[in-house]
């Protein structure tokens, strides 16, 4: 986790980065476990990010029948 924010920290407001996540965004904190580092995370992700939640039914499953 600590890896992630030193990533995070070093490209906040210099370079684009994409997270993708199965995890549904409002999770986040649960999964993290660490509030504070959790708070330094999010705050840097949630600034100025673009969020786009997919809905629906897996296409995996369709793919399957």
């Amino acid at each position: 986790m600590i890896r992630s924010l030193q990533l995070l920290e070093d490209r906040y407001g210099k370079r684009s980065t994409i997270i993708t996540s199965q995890l549904p965004l409002k999770s986040w904190y649960q999964y993290l476990n660490e509030p504070t580092l959790a708070d330094a995370i999010m705050d840097r992700l949630s600034g100025a990010a673009h969020k786009i939640e997919l809905k629906g039914e897996s296409l995996r499953k369709k793919s399957k029948e």
